[in-house]
C-alpha cells in the first residue's frame, strides 16, 4: 500500500545501565517489549522489532516472546540488532518494504506509550511534517557547565523533553540515516539534513527504562493507568512517587 505504516520498535540493547536486558523485564503482566509493541500496532500495517542477535537468529522469536497477540492486525518482522542504537534502527528500516510511506521508531524502554500518542505523530507526518517527535515541558531549572562550575542559566521556555514513538516520512529517515550517522534520536538525523519536525504534546507516563529503579516508576504508572481504566496510557493521575503533594 502506497500510503503505508510500518513501525521500527527498537529492543537489541544490552541494558547495561539497567542490570539486564530491560526489555524483558515484566510490568503488569506483560513484558517491556509487549507493551511497547501493543502501542504501536493499531497505527501501524507491518512493524520490524530489532533484537539481540542471538535472539534475531531464533525462527520461533516472535511466538517465543508473546509479541504475535500485541499486533494481531499488523505484519510482524524481526531485524538482528547492530552495535548502536542508530545502527539497529538502520537494521529496522532495511526490513521496512520500500512502497511504506511513514516509519514511526520506538524505543521498548518506553513501554507506557498509548496508541494515541503513535496515532497523533503518524497524523502529523500525514499532514506535511517530515518528522514528528513527542515532548514534554521542562519544570526544573536548567543550566549549563564546564566540569564543577556554572557557565550560564537556560530560558526553559525554549527548551523541551523528547520522548518515543517518532514518525517521519519514509523516504526522510532512510536518507537521514544514509552514511550510517549516528545520534541519540532520529529526528536529531532529519532535522541534520533540513527537515521540518514537529511536535506533539507527550505523556508523563510515557517513562524511559534506564536503570533498575525506573521500574517502580513505570510499574506505579502502569498500575495508575490499569485502575483509572486507561489501557491506551492516556488516563489522568493526580501524583507520582516523589512528587510534592
Amino acid at each position: 500500500m502506497p500510503d503505508s505504516v510500518w513501525a521500527v520498535v527498537v529492543a537489541a540493547g544490552q541494558g547495561t545501565r539497567f542490570g539486564g536486558r530491560k526489555q524483558f523485564a515484566v510490568v503488569g503482566t506483560r513484558s517491556v517489549l509487549e507493551h511497547a509493541v501493543a502501542a504501536v500496532a493499531p497505527a501501524s500495517d507491518g512493524i520490524v522489532v530489532v533484537l539481540p542477535p542471538d535472539l534475531a537468529g531464533r525462527p520461533d522469536a516472535l511466538d517465543a516472546l508473546g509479541l504475535r497477540p500485541e499486533a494481531a492486525t499488523s505484519e510482524l518482522k524481526v531485524a538482528c540488532g547492530r552495535e548502536s542504537r542508530a545502527g539497529s534502527v538502520r537494521a529496522g528500516l532495511e526490513a521496512v518494504p520500500s512502497h511504506c510511506r511513514i516509519v514511526v521508531v520506538h524505543d521498548a524502554a518506553r513501554p507506557l506509550a498509548s496508541p494515541s500518542l503513535c496515532e497523533r505523530v503518524v497524523g502529523a507526518v500525514r499532514a506535511g511534517a517530515d518528522g514528528a517527535i513527542p515532548v514534554l515541558a521542562l519544570t526544573d531549572t536548567v543550566k549549563r557547565v564546564a566540569g564543577s562550575e556554572v557557565v550560564e542559566t537556560l530560558d526553559r521556555s525554549a527548551l523541551v523533553r523528547v520522548q518515543t514513538p517518532q514518525a517521519f516520512e519514509a523516504a526522510a529517515l532512510r536518507a537521514a540515516h544514509a552514511g550510517d550517522p549516528e545520534a541519540t534520536d532520529d529526528a536529531g538525523l532529519v532535522e541534520r539534513r533540513g527537515g521540518r519536525v514537529v511536535v506533539v504534546p507527550g505523556e508523563e507516563a510515557n517513562v524511559k527504562l534506564t536503570s533498575a529503579s525506573d521500574l517502580a516508576l513505570v510499574s506505579w504508572w502502569h498500575g495508575q493507568l490499569s485502575s483509572a481504566g486507561a489501557g491506551d496510557g492516556a488516563g489522568t493521575v493526580t501524583a507520582r512517587p516523589g512528587s510534592e503533594p
